[in-house]
């Protein structure tokens, strides 16, 4: 019998997808329904159906899974984060794993060897940086997250994610709108003044960096601003404003201004101390990224004299974590402030193995082929939405003997590595990386061979 909107239907949830929406089955129909469990038996009315499958929201649970737990957070299920605070960490940790399994063999079409997922002891307070959306509703200063599929700001206080000295920062700004009539930013007219509040923390040191994002030029009585914030926290070593003027959805602009202290934070990584600025790319698990590095360390297989070619370097992390084991390293990035961090990274660390290029991958790695580089050993880490296909035929020509390729994208990493296949490379293995424990997130890091 074919179901339609507003039916109220009993289904079994056998899967459990990276959204957090259980996956059951009516008359073979797909039905996903948020916040359910492997396990769960349930009463669902459905929402919306489409040709093959159909969205439903959980009624009544008939019998809960034994995987069930209740979140710890008081805005779940309306902040668009914790997918998957309803169930146990032994769940999630197997949910991710086959999800990385299946986008190999529906996207990649093979299945190389996927090893179990490596973690950290924390699933909550583990994140070192938070940006905050900042929105007026109802004359109620908003601070938080987005929820799910929207950009509704969900007022969130204390996120448990977080460590626990943002909570009060973000409360010391509240009160700083409030006191001085700050506006706040509104996406559909474009105007006010406040759009985000950025906070990083170094957990190595424990310095504690915090950014406003101003549509503007200037934030009024910005010595009042620091006071706050200081009295709120006193682990704040920086205090930077960013200028944002553009109609994006982009976080923050490209210019950083001065406000209190440093123009950075410091934190120690891997036996080494990194300069992180507020535009720099940093790993937000410290712990996790810790294991990650030394994953991609055993995939590198260096032996003292290899030329190391660090795509997407950011500030250096990742192969100034390995240059002890390189002949020679050679980080590119986009970004210039983390071009200047990466090159300051290695000189106070004492690394003189390492050069790093400004540009963009594709036309660095272009560049250094024709200019005859040949490394041995390719690092790739590139954003969600992966390499370009001229980025892998440009890689694979300058021959290295393996690549090692990071990312936060299982899916975008499969095609790549399908890619990079019919470009000689097989895919090894992959060690999956939990670096966002209770979200739909996971690290990846697989080992490319030339067949």
């Amino acid at each position: 019998m074919e179901i339609k909107k507003n039916d109220i239907i009993e289904l079994d949830i056998d899967n459990v997808d990276l959204a957090g929406s259980g996956v059951g089955r009516h008359d073979g129909m797909a039905v996903f329904v948020p916040r359910t469990a492997k396990g769960d038996k349930i009463k669902a009315r459905v929402l919306k159906v489409r040709k093959t499958y159909a969205y439903a929201k959980a009624e009544r649970i008939i019998t809960p899974s034994p995987d069930r737990q209740e979140s710890l957070c008081p805005v779940y299920g309306r902040c668009g984060g914790c997918v998957f605070g309803h169930i146990n960490y032994e769940a999630e940790i197997s949910i991710k794993q086959e999800h990385i399994r299946e986008c190999f063999r529906r996207i990649a079409g093979f299945e190389p060897l996927i090893n179990p997922v490596i973690y950290g002891e924390k699933i909550y307070r583990y994140r070192n940086k938070a940006q905050y959306p900042v929105t007026a509703k109802d004359g109620e200063i908003r601070i938080g997250f987005y929820a799910s599929h929207s950009h509704r700001v969900t007022d969130c206080p204390d996120c448990l994610l977080q460590p626990a000295e943002f909570a009060p920062v973000v409360e010391s700004v509240r009160d700083f709108i409030r006191s001085y009539g700050i506006s706040v930013y509104d996406e559909t007219t474009g105007k006010g003044l406040l759009r985000h509040l950025f906070i990083r923390k170094a957990p190595g040191t424990g310095e504690i960096a915090v950014c406003p994002v101003i549509n503007g030029t200037d934030l009024p009585r910005s010595d009042e601003f620091v006071s706050r914030v200081l009295s709120a926290c006193p682990g704040v070593v920086s205090i930077m404003l960013n200028i944002n003027t553009e109609d994006t959805n982009v976080v923050m602009g490209d210019r950083c201004l001065p406000l209190y202290g440093d123009s950075h934070i410091t934190d120690t990584l891997c036996g080494l101390r990194f300069r992180i600025s507020p535009l720099s790319f940093y790993q937000v698990n410290h712990d996790v990224a810790e294991l990650l590095y030394g994953k991609v360390l055993e995939y590198a297989c260096l032996g003292g004299n290899e030329t190391v070619l660090d795509l997407y370097c950011g500030t250096g992390t990742i192969g100034l974590s390995l240059a002890h084991a390189a002949g020679e390293l050679i980080g590119v990035e986009i970004v210039p402030q983390a071009v200047e961090d990466a090159k300051i990274n290695a000189q106070a660390n004492g690394i003189k193995n390492a050069r790093f290029i400004c540009a963009d991958a594709k036309t660095a790695a272009l560049t250094l082929k024709e200019d005859g580089t040949r490394p041995d050993v390719i690092i790739l880490d590139p954003p969600r939405k992966g390499c370009s296909p001229d980025l892998i035929k440009t890689a694979a020509q300058m021959k290295p003997g393996r690549i090692v390729y990071v990312s936060c994208d299982p899916a975008t990493m499969a095609r790549d590595c399908a890619l990079f296949a019919g470009e000689g490379y097989e895919t090894r293995e992959v060690t999956p990386a939990d670096m966002f424990p209770r979200t739909g997130n996971c690290e990846t890091v697989a080992c490319l061979t030339a067949k």
